[in-house]
C-alpha cells in the first residue's frame, strides 16, 4: 500500500510539471533578462519552464554571451528532470559544437550520468533493485562516456567521481555476467554458462564477481565432463577465495553437481527422479541483505 501511494503521488508531480506553461516573452525582452529568468527556474528546479527558457534564450541569441552556458544549463536541467535522453543528445550536441570548450568535460561528465540514468525507470526510483539483473546496455555506453571524460580530461575536476562509477560499473557489469551464467545453467546450456564465467574471469579482474566466476567455470566443467579443467579451476578458486561458499573447509567443490555425479536425494532416486529434482547450480556469493 505505501509503494502503491508513492507511485501515485510521483505521477501526479510528474503530471503537474508536464503542464507548465512558459509566461509570454516578448520578441524585444533582452538577452539579460531572459537569462535571469531561467536561472530563477533552475533555482526552483522548474526543470521544463529552464529547458524552454535557456532554449528561447538560445533561439533568440545564438551568438549572445550566455548561448554557450545556456547549451550547459539545458544539459544539466534535461537531466534533473529525467529526460535522459535528451540530456544525452543536447550533451553531444554541445561537444560537437564546441569540442575545445573550457568546459566541454562537463558535457562528457552529464552525458555519462544521463546514459546511465537512462535505464532507470519509475518502480526504481523508489523501490529497490538489483541493478545487474536489468539491461546493461546503458551502464556500457555510461561507463564508455566516463572513459571518454577521464582519458581526455585525467585532471578534470569530474575525472574523480566518473572514475569512482566506472568501478561500480565494471562490477555491474561483471555481476550481470554471471547472472546470465545461473540463467544458462538453469536452462541446462552448459557450454553457454561456462563461457560466461570464463569471460568474467579474463575481462573483470580485480571486481567482486570473480570468484564466482571460477565457481562458474568449475561447475559448467564439471557438467561438461571435463575433470581436469574442473579440477584445475577449483584449486585456483580455493586458493584465491577460499571463503567461497561453494568451497567446504577442505576446498572441496560442493554443489548439487559434483565430480562424482549428480547429487540426489533418496525421495528423488525411489521415484527415479520424478520427485524433488536437484535445482539447477546457481551463484551469487554477495553478501545477503
Amino acid at each position: 500500500m505505501k509503494y502503491a501511494l508513492v507511485f501515485l503521488l510521483s505521477l501526479i508531480i510528474i503530471g503537474c510539471s508536464g503542464n507548465d506553461e512558459l509566461p509570454d516573452i516578448a520578441a524585444d525582452t533582452g538577452e539579460q533578462q531572459i537569462y535571469e529568468e531561467a536561472q530563477r527556474y533552475l533555482r526552483n528546479k522548474n526543470w521544463n519552464l529552464a529547458v524552454r527558457s535557456l532554449q528561447v534564450l538560445e533561439s533568440r541569441y545564438p551568438f549572445g554571451k550566455y548561448a554557450e552556458q545556456s547549451q550547459l544549463e539545458i544539459i544539466y536541467a534535461h537531466y534533473n528532470g529525467y529526460e535522459h535522453d535528451a540530456a544525452v543528445e543536447a550533451a553531444e550536441r554541445f561537444i560537437r559544437l564546441h569540442p575545445a570548450h573550457p568546459n566541454v568535460d562537463y558535457a562528457y561528465y552529464m552525458k555519462g550520468l544521463a546514459a546511465f540514468a537512462g535505464n532507470d525507470d519509475i518502480f526504481s526510483r523508489f523501490l529497490p533493485t538489483d541493478e545487474s539483473e536489468r539491461d546493461v546496455s546503458q551502464a556500457k555506453e555510461a561507463f564508455a562516456e566516463f572513459n571518454q571524460l577521464v582519458s581526455r580530461f585525467p585532471d578534470s575536476p569530474y575525472a574523480p567521481d566518473a572514475r569512482a562509477r566506472m568501478v561500480h560499473l565494471r562490477n555491474l557489469l561483471a555481476r550481470h555476467e554471471i547472472l546470465v551464467a545461473n540463467y544458462y545453467f538453469r536452462r541446462g546450456a552448459y557450454m553457454a554458462a561456462t563461457n560466461r564465467g570464463r569471460y568474467v574471469v579474463e575481462n573483470f579482474q580485480r571486481t567482486p564477481a570473480v570468484a564466482d566466476g571460477l565457481a562458474v567455470m568449475a561447475q559448467g566443467y564439471i557438467l561438461l565432463g571435463l575433470e581436469d579443467l574442473a579440477k584445475d579451476t577449483i584449486g585456483i578458486l580455493a586458493m584465491n577465495y577460499p571463503e567461497h561458499p561453494n568451497l567446504d573447509k577442505n576446498g572441496e567443490f560442493e554443489s548439487v553437481y559434483t565430480l562424482d555425479g549428480l547429487q540426489r536425494n533418496w525421495i528423488n532416486k525411489a521415484s527415479f527422479g520424478l520427485f524433488f529434482p536437484p535445482t539447477p547450480p546457481q551463484f551469487d556469493s554477495r553478501p545477503k541483505l
